[in-house]
C-alpha cells in the first residue's frame, strides 16, 4: 500500500513539473506574440549573429555527473581517512565525507557551466 502511494505521488509531481514548464513557456511566447516581439529568440540561429545559443544539455549533464562521481569517490577516500586516522565512527565518517565532497563537486560544476559559451 505504501509503495503504491509513493509511486502515485512521484508520478503526480513529475507530471506537475512538466505541465507547469510547458504551460508557462506557452504563455510567455503568446505574450511576446501579442506585443509584436520576435519569437525567434527561443530558437537560436547558428548561422546568424543573433542571440547566443545555449550549450548542449548533454555536455552539462556529463560534466555534472562526472564531478559528482568524482566527489563521491573522494568522499569515500576522505571517509576512510577520517575513520582510520581521526577515529570517527564508521557510518558518520563515510556519510559526512560523501555528502560534503558531492556538494563541493556540484558547486564546482555550477561554476564551470556558468562560464560555458
Amino acid at each position: 500500500m505504501e509503495v503504491s502511494i509513493v509511486f502515485i505521488s512521484l508520478f503526480i509531481v513529475v507530471f506537475g513539473i512538466f505541465y507547469l514548464h510547458y504551460s508557462t513557456r506557452n504563455k510567455e511566447r503568446l505574450a511576446l506574440i501579442e506585443k509584436g516581439q520576435d519569437v525567434n529568440i527561443f530558437y537560436g540561429d547558428k548561422k546568424s549573429n543573433g542571440p547566443r545559443t545555449p550549450s548542449p544539455v548533454w555536455k552539462i549533464i556529463i560534466l555534472n555527473l562526472g564531478l559528482i562521481l568524482l566527489g563521491v569517490g573522494l568522499g569515500i577516500f576522505l571517509g576512510a581517512l577520517l575513520y582510520q586516522v581521526a577515529g570517527m565512527e564508521d557510518e558518520s565518517a563515510y556519510t559526512a565525507a560523501i555528502f560534503t565532497m558531492s556538494g563541493i563537486g556540484l558547486l564546482v560544476g555550477f561554476f564551470i557551466t556558468k562560464n560555458f559559451k
